[in-house]
């Protein structure tokens, strides 16, 4: 990127110069990040930020730095009580810069195989949300605060909502004694999710949360308000506006002994809004959804098919680590994915108009051999082992015939398929789903993206009634189905290698349940952090286990 001279193209606006670096300024109207000063008349100690030196022959040349600093703190500088620098490493590398050829100490052209500004595994945010409900199904399960599975006592007043212990009821308090009437008025009535998260929302903007940000960098915040509602949109969504209409008439009946609470419909249609399409389901240990929040920082983040960050869950905190090396701390360039990766990119990117009011252009969504894979069956010579289109007459390796027999036999086994997964969405069967394997095996190519939802929908319901052999022979084959779909550094594929490692461990095969568990703990300590519960209270034990059993 060619430098930009200072008085061409942008000027330096600081409020106070005296608490500004002489190298790195923080710039208001360029998102705060950090910006680099290189003064191409040497450094000698200047008056540099006296009101932007109305002359210009103080040239600097002004490029993004790869590395968002810290607050400055005043330092000042040797020899000089006006210049000031926001770390030793500034002040040593400003008394050599007018000799060296870099441009920025942290990113340089001249430099090369310089270490990364982000590392994968590196948590680069950490947010409390802004508000959030426990599934109702949970509710009698797990604490309203910390959404812990434990042990749980009602509210005395509601009767709704239950805690863990008085601590959790006292942190809850401040959110939840603007709800309780409400609550305690349709007892025993269940409040379907989405009404109680928006009468949260409601109380909270009533309340001052209007104030409220969420930071994703030191200087950069969001404002509820400054979330995305696509009004348009859902206004031209009778599904949508039909929804809205129940949860109007829901809130209405809870909220009948305080009418004016209820917003009208325009600003509900805006609150409604903003939570489809900023909501985040928090996830337990095990990947299951268990609640539904609002995170006000993090809401910058888009969206991408191969995202170079994850989202991960401790308790209600939200933690967003790395998976991929990263230049600088750039939200613009920073992904996570919004939807399940196991689906065609057709029905990924129906998926995200339909929720989220945008069409993917991601590349792996709009590369044509993407879907074509997916879909695949596989070829009819044994020794090939390629997957093809059953629409061609031959397979483009072996050259070996396709019959209208596999033709029906392949259109069959992906009807039957899609049919029993669809009703199987809450609960998965294992006879039926072994039903469908049997019909797939020999037809459908091991990487066909049904193939895959089924030994996963088989895996989970073997684990569920106690088959443990079966559990091990449909995790075995799941592994390069997720591997491709899901990515390397994905958690799920972190979970099935931790699962098949204990399952093994329990069965006897302590060489192999080594081998899963530490492939776990790689793929973990990357998507969750070294310190998360998942792995100090489960992965560790098992690998402790492990190790001691094989020696």
């Amino acid at each position: 990127m060619t430098p930009l001279t200072i008085w061409q193209r942008q000027r330096v606006h600081t409020k106070n110069q005296k608490n500004c670096c002489c190298f790195c300024v923080f710039a208001s109207d360029l998102r705060k990040l950090c910006l680099f000063l290189w003064l191409k008349i040497g450094l000698r100690c200047r008056k540099i930020f006296k009101k932007h030196s109305k002359s210009r022959n103080n040239i600097f040349d002004l490029q993004v730095c790869a590395h968002f600093q810290s607050p400055v703190r005043r330092a000042p500088r040797r020899k000089s009580k006006k210049v000031f620098f926001c770390s030793g490493e500034m002040e040593k590398y400003g008394s050599t810069a007018s000799s060296s050829k870099s441009i920025c100490p942290l990113k340089s052209k001249t430099i090369k195989n310089a270490a990364p500004q982000i590392k994968r595994g590196q948590r680069i945010l950490t947010e409390k949300p802004f508000a959030f409900v426990l599934k109702s199904q949970y509710r009698l399960e797990r604490c309203d605060n910390c959404l812990e599975a434990t042990k749980v006592l009602k509210c005395s007043n509601c009767r709704y909502v239950s805690y863990c212990n008085r601590s959790c009821q006292m942190q809850a308090w401040a959110q939840h004694k603007h709800e309780c009437p409400f609550l305690k008025k349709v007892h025993p009535r269940i409040v379907p999710d989405a009404a109680r998260m928006l009468c949260r929302l409601i109380l909270r903007l009533e309340h001052g949360g209007d104030l409220i940000r969420g930071y994703y960098t030191e200087h950069g915040s969001r404002k509820f308000r400054d979330l995305m509602s696509h009004y348009a949109e859902i206004k031209n969504d009778p599904m949508r506006l039909e929804h809205l209409d129940s949860l109007h008439a829901v809130l209405t009946d809870m909220m009948a002994d305080s009418p004016s609470t209820v917003p009208n419909k325009t600003e509900l249609m805006s609150i409604y809004g903003r939570l489809i399409t900023n909501g985040f389901n928090i996830l337990d240990a095990e990947m299951n959804s268990i609640a539904t929040a609002i995170y006000l920082g993090v809401s910058i983040t888009d969206h991408s098919c191969q995202p170079n960050a994850v989202a991960t869950f401790e308790g209600n905190e939200l933690h967003v680590h790395a998976i991929e090396d990263m230049e600088c701390l750039d939200w613009s360039k920073i992904f996570i994915s919004y939807i399940d990766l196991l689906n065609t990119p057709e029905q990924r990117r129906l998926d995200l108009k339909e929720h989220y009011y945008f069409l993917c252009v991601c590349s792996k969504c709009t590369d044509a051999k993407e879907s074509k894979e997916m879909l695949a069956a596989l070829c009819p010579n044994r020794n090939c082992g390629v997957g093809i289109n059953v629409e061609r007459t031959n397979c483009p390796r072996c050259d070996a015939g396709i019959s209208p027999k596999l033709r029906n036999a392949f259109n069959e086994a992906m009807a039957l398929t899609q049919h029993n997964l669809e009703s199987m969405k809450d609960v998965a069967y294992l006879d039926v789903c072994k039903v469908c394997l049997d019909k797939q095996t020999g037809v459908l190519h091991p990487l066909n993206v049904w193939y895959v939802k089924t030994l996963d929908s088989a895996f989970e319901a073997a684990i569920e009634v106690g088959k443990w052999t079966d559990a091990l022979d449909y995790g075995q084959r799941l592994l390069p189905g997720f591997r491709k779909y899901h990515g390397p550094w994905n958690p799920l594929l972190g979970l099935l290698h931790m699962k098949l490692g204990k399952i093994q461990l329990y069965e006897g095969h302590v060489k192999e349940a080594l081998h899963h568990l530490d492939e776990a703990q790689r793929i973990l300590t990357v998507t969750h952090g070294r310190d998360h519960r998942l792995l100090t209270e489960q992965l560790y034990l098992l690998l402790l286990q492990a190790r001691h059993e094989a020696n």
